[in-house]
């Protein structure tokens, strides 16, 4: 009876058996397990699913506690230059689209989405979303990213990693890709931000005070061999692509009044 007060009691002072010391470590050890089940179990979250609108989010600050949890976050800082009198400065920035947008973040292998305010940063490939509540900006790697899904204008922007696919030619690094026709003949873009820096200094510079980003974009699709290919945006360069289909494509070019070259090649897919 002593032995088991002194087992029951973690105030007692005094000596306790090694059976009764081992037995106190383990009885600890389960109702720590039991304590962290708990806790898990009832962790919030929101259903909702990208095919059948059921896939699971998690919203405010609950995603931004469970993407610690998940990734490599860090503040985010686009980085500065050195100041000179005559400098004007950065034109443009490095993220996709200036500001932050209704987003849905998938990480790694997960089917749940993290809903938060977000943005891509496109020279760091990283993707750039705001804290609930403190409101400071944080950065989540694209090599811990599966998907990302940005509201803009009422239409679902989907962005993915290139990691782990094929292009005629390789990538120097990751990037995100946006998917522009999914399915058999996929289409994709490659948004680009080029950082031009300034020249004015010297009797031959270019007299540019300033630095830049430059936006770009690198459009390919996908061949028969699943190699993704980059093209211009003409009838010619998809004929290349497909050229089994190339009689069919130059019937749906002349057909085409449409001045967005990047609308007329989804409509020329479209019709396969």
């Amino acid at each position: 009876m002593q032995n088991f007060l002194k087992f029951v009691n973690p105030f007692h002072i005094g000596t306790i058996d090694a059976e009764s010391k081992y037995s106190h470590t383990k009885f600890i050890q389960a109702m720590r397990r039991i304590l962290l089940l708990s806790v898990l179990l009832f962790l919030p979250f929101y259903s909702y699913c990208q095919q059948t609108s059921t896939s699971i989010y998690q919203k405010g600050i609950s995603a931004y506690e469970n993407l610690q949890a998940i990734g490599n976050l860090s503040p985010y800082s686009p980085g500065g230059v050195g100041f000179d009198t005559r400098y004007q400065g950065v034109k443009g920035s490095p993220r996709l689209l200036d500001t932050l947008l209704q987003s849905y973040l998938r990480i790694g292998g997960r089917e749940d989405y993290f809903e938060l305010l977000a943005d891509l940063d496109l020279v760091s490939n990283s993707v750039i979303y705001e804290h609930p509540k403190t409101k400071k900006l944080f950065a989540v790697p694209l090599d811990v990213i599966s998907e990302v899904i940005i509201n803009k204008d009422g239409k679902e922007l989907v962005f993915r990693s290139t990691m782990g696919k094929r292009f005629d030619r390789d990538l120097r690094e990751q990037k995100f890709y946006q998917v522009l026709n999914d399915g058999k003949f996929q289409f994709i873009k490659i948004p680009v931000k080029t950082f031009i820096q300034a020249n004015y200094k010297g009797a031959y510079s270019a007299d540019r005070p300033y630095d830049e980003f430059q936006s770009d974009a690198k459009y390919y699709l996908m061949n028969s061999d699943g190699i993704f290919c980059q093209i211009q945006l003409n009838k010619k360069s998809v004929a290349k692509i497909y050229p089994e289909k190339k009689k069919l494509i130059d019937q749906l070019a002349r057909d085409e009044a449409n001045t967005d070259k990047e609308a007329m090649i989804l409509s020329i897919l479209d019709k396969f």
